[in-house]
């Protein structure tokens, strides 16, 4: 069971975020249609996009963290690589595929609603998990915000901010917040943040050694 919740904290990895009628399905082969129909089920019944702390009597909490890394290369070249999601695959153990549902623009505002879908190994099968996200990318201002929801109601919400040290050096901050159930929370953000720095130290060295 905890690889699962592990896998559910981890895409938030950067998300965390997935399956959305239950916490988990055995693998069959989800259409794009469907994951399309889930992550607005998602949205309209969670509102994963509200940052609003939950109210104390709630049974919910929240916990923040940041993490940093220096990357050896132009601010463009790093801010399209880290933002690509795609090119997380390979590099989040679990992830198998990133499905765009929408992509579009708002003046310099560019909007992306996807899925990850992630395909984890427990008890002999393997476990299917949808994380449902969007992204926003504030290219010009050299940021981008991810907010997701996954079971077993696990809310993230990142502010990914790029800082150019030299023409050859950028330094990435990542600013998390995770939101579950109270007697979740601990162990969400703690492997949030340990699958976010995995990610982090797998993109720096795939973009520094020229694969990205």
């Amino acid at each position: 069971m905890k690889k699962i919740l592990r896998a559910l904290t981890a895409f938030a990895a950067v998300f965390a975020l997935i399956g959305l009628s239950g916490p988990a399905h055995a693998t069959t082969a989800d259409t794009d249609p469907g994951l399309a129909a889930e992550w607005q089920y998602a949205w309209d019944t969670y509102k994963f996009y509200d940052r609003t702390p939950p109210a104390p009597d709630s049974g919910r909490s929240q916990r923040t963290a940041t993490i940093s890394i220096v990357i050896d290369a132009p601010f463009r070249h790093v801010f399209d690589a880290y933002s690509n999601f795609s090119n997380h695959i390979g590099r989040n153990p679990f992830l198998t595929r990133v499905v765009t549902h929408k992509d579009w623009r708002k003046g310099s505002l560019r909007h992306i609603n996807l899925t990850a879908v992630e395909e984890v190994p427990y008890e002999g099968t393997i476990v299917t998990l949808n994380t449902h996200a969007q992204q926003r990318l504030h290219r010009s201002k050299r940021y981008y915000e991810v907010d997701s929801w996954s079971a077993p109601g696990v809310v993230t919400h990142q502010k990914i901010v790029f800082k150019p040290l030299s023409k050859r050096q950028t330094k990435v901050t990542e600013y998390l917040t995770f939101e579950a159930d109270n007697s979740l929370i601990d162990f969400t953000a703690t492997n949030g943040v340990a699958a976010h720095q995995q990610i982090q130290a797998a993109l720096k060295q795939a973009i520094e050694n020229g694969e990205l």
